[in-house]
């Protein structure tokens, strides 16, 4: 644990911190050493009792018997359900439905407590969090000097709602993902295998959460040839594995799916939220002595349960969450004795947008087909799609070039001079380039249903109605940052000087996936959804007069075709107003300089090879005037003897 351990600084007015570590980490053991580390910053002697919040059954007992082992000289009570604590205890481990029922929170008195500690904290800015956090005044107007410090802790620091954790955590101060952990042992190595299932999640509505629908996930997912190919593909990739665990969507599809694999002669057993609690116990004490192979359950196992001996995720339910499917991914990468690693296998449906798999989670395309890969090689495989793509973009740049310069000369030897060319709407040339389907370009409409543009690598505009828009970009350190832009009204800069129209509302986040779902959230309360759906009817009418008064502006350089789109102009427009054009004309310079120094370095290769090809032929020449001059010397003339 030393590794992870940080120095507190109890200064400052910063006293609601936030600790990132991966799934598997030991979160649990980590922050309870927390409690005899930290002392209220100004009431050290009156204020000494602990507060311990979760979300679930099993995470409150986990807590709490760990607690007691880790301090047997203090007392530890539990409030959940028929279990009321006294209010008086110096660690007391709650359940956030039971503590924020009725009156039950009255009895803990905010004075007498230095610490609140909250697991799985990316929950916390829920409904019955910000009442339980408002009662001991570290929301809202109460905050002050005898506020207990917080401290949250999580592997996944985002909220697939996009609500922003900001409003109860004032910094991240530690970090360390799962990455970083197996390269230092504190977890174990995996491998990952994706299986293309083909099953047809278009159909499947979206959830008030932003996930999928589970019964329409349910009826999609859970049928007998999505089965059969599920358990076929453990049967191929991980029937060696001793300890299984699966994740389903429902009840119903945890028992088809454990009778599919009875069927094939494996003996797998269901733990849902309907098995009782005694069963639920001696099930998984028979699972972690590796009696059976195989547990499938749904959304039970996902946070906060230590089962070290898994050494397969078997992962038969789609997800559009990332936080939920490295919850999943990291219920088998704890460590264990006799443990090689971690078998991840996705078992992956076809959608055209939104879906959070394992490739997703590395960067790359969610089409991308994986086989045993490790993360290192989820790296390596990242960065050879990326050096892929960029070639196929400058052969194709260079095709194009070499073909304007054909239609150059045609012109020429004509007698025609500025002749524009004429493209279809997918060949743009230059700035219409940009519209083309590029991997990140489609793959940030594979993450959000709205009407985003890629500007450039790393750089992403949704526009809104009245100028405004909302702006994601990467950041030097690989986070991501979302800022909205409004539209200042003339007669108030006039009496403001100084007012901005930039607001940064989200940073810090670790992957596009994670900003785009709260800069969606921010988005649809600014705007109807027909507005920003990118498949919404509107988009697919004729282009508007203003737009193509506004793209007829750039028609002494480019053609502009006639069957634009509203959709198709308006993600023309939206690139040339935030800068595209800028970014191509950069890219071009630098690629022009490329083919310069690539022209130059051919022609120093072929001057040397020249050169040598002269040498070489030189030393043949000598070599045959030698082998000459030797024969001519050594041949004896005869003459006539008579």
């Amino acid at each position: 644990m030393t590794g992870h351990r940080r120095r507190w600084d109890g200064g400052g007015i910063q006293r609601r911190l936030g600790i990132s570590l991966a799934t598997g980490s030991g979160k649990t053991v980590i922050f309870t050493q927390l409690i005899s580390r930290l002392s209220h910053p100004s009431r050290p002697a009156t204020a000494t009792q602990t507060l311990i919040l979760v979300h679930r059954k099993e995470l409150v007992e986990q807590a709490a018997s760990h607690c007691r082992r880790q301090y047997p000289h203090l007392t530890v009570e539990i409030e959940m359900a028929t279990a009321h604590a006294s209010g008086c205890a110096d660690i007391t481990v709650a359940s956030i439905m039971s503590i924020v029922s009725g009156e039950r929170i009255g009895k803990f008195r905010r004075e007498r407590f230095k610490l609140v500690l909250i697991d799985e904290c990316h929950h916390a800015v829920s409904k019955g969090y910000l009442k339980c956090l408002e009662h001991f005044g570290l929301v809202g107007a109460g905050f002050g000097a005898d506020t207990p410090v917080l401290v949250g802790v999580s592997a996944t620091m985002s909220r697939f709602d996009g609500l922003k954790l900001g409003k109860v955590l004032d910094r991240i101060v530690y970090h360390k993902d799962y990455m970083d952990m197996i390269a230092d042992n504190w977890l174990s190595p995996c491998k990952f295998t994706t299986v293309m299932t083909h099953v047809d999640l278009s159909s499947v509505r979206d959830a008030s959460t932003g996930d999928f629908n589970l019964s329409d996930l349910e009826r999609a997912v859970n049928t007998k040839e999505t089965n059969n190919v599920t358990v076929r593909s453990w049967l191929q990739k991980a029937d060696d594995r001793h300890s299984t665990i699966v994740f389903c969507v429902n009840i119903q599809h945890v028992n088809d799916l454990c009778d599919t694999f009875r069927t094939h002669g494996i003996d797998a057993r269901p733990i849902t939220s309907n098995t009782l609690l005694q069963v639920r116990r001696e099930r998984l004490e028979e699972f972690r002595a590796r009696k059976f192979p195989v547990l499938v359950n749904c959304g039970v196992f996902t946070e906060g349960t230590d089962i070290p001996n898994i050494d397969c995720v078997l992962l038969a339910r789609p997800t559009k969450s990332r936080n939920l499917l490295v919850q999943m991914i990291g219920r088998g990468m704890r460590l264990f004795p006799g443990k090689a690693d971690c078998h991840i296998i996705d078992m992956v449906g076809v959608l055209k947008r939104g879906i959070a798999t394992v490739p997703t989670l590395f960067g790359l395309d969610p089409d991308e087909l994986l086989e045993e890969l490790s993360p290192e090689q989820l790296q390596k495989l990242k960065a050879k799609r990326e050096k892929e793509a960029e070639k196929r973009r400058l052969e194709l740049e260079a095709a194009r070039q070499r073909e304007e310069a054909g239609r150059e000369e045609g012109g020429k030897g004509k007698g025609e001079r500025g002749v524009k060319l004429s493209v279809e709407f997918t060949d743009y040339e230059n700035v219409f380039d940009l519209l083309k389907d590029a991997k990140e370009s489609g793959h940030i409409r594979r993450l959000s249903p709205y009407s985003w543009v890629s500007i450039s690598n790393g750089k992403h505009v949704l526009p809104l109605k009245a100028g405004r828009y909302l702006k994601i970009q990467r950041e030097r350190d690989g986070t991501f940052t979302l800022i909205e832009f409004n539209k200042i009204p003339p007669e108030v800069t006039k009496t403001r000087t100084f007012l901005s129209n930039r607001r940064v509302v989200m940073e810090g986040a670790q992957s596009l996936a994670d900003i785009i779902q709260g800069a969606d959230t921010l988005a649809a309360t600014r705007q109807a959804r027909n507005l920003l759906l990118h498949s919404a009817p509107w988009r697919k009418k004729p282009a508007s007069d203003s737009q193509l008064a506004f793209l007829s502006t750039f028609r002494d350089k480019y053609s502009i075709p006639e069957n634009l789109t509203i959709g198709q102009a308006g993600d023309i427009i939206t690139k040339l107003r935030h800068g595209s054009l800028k970014e191509l004309e950069k890219r071009k310079k630098q690629e022009h300089r490329e083919r310069v120094k690539d022209e130059k370095e051919r022609a120093r290769d072929e001057k040397a090879r020249l050169k040598e090809r002269m040498r070489e032929e030189a030393r043949e020449q000598k070599m045959r005037e030698k082998e000459e001059k030797l024969r001519r010397l050594e041949e004896v003339k005869v003459g006539r003897l008579f």
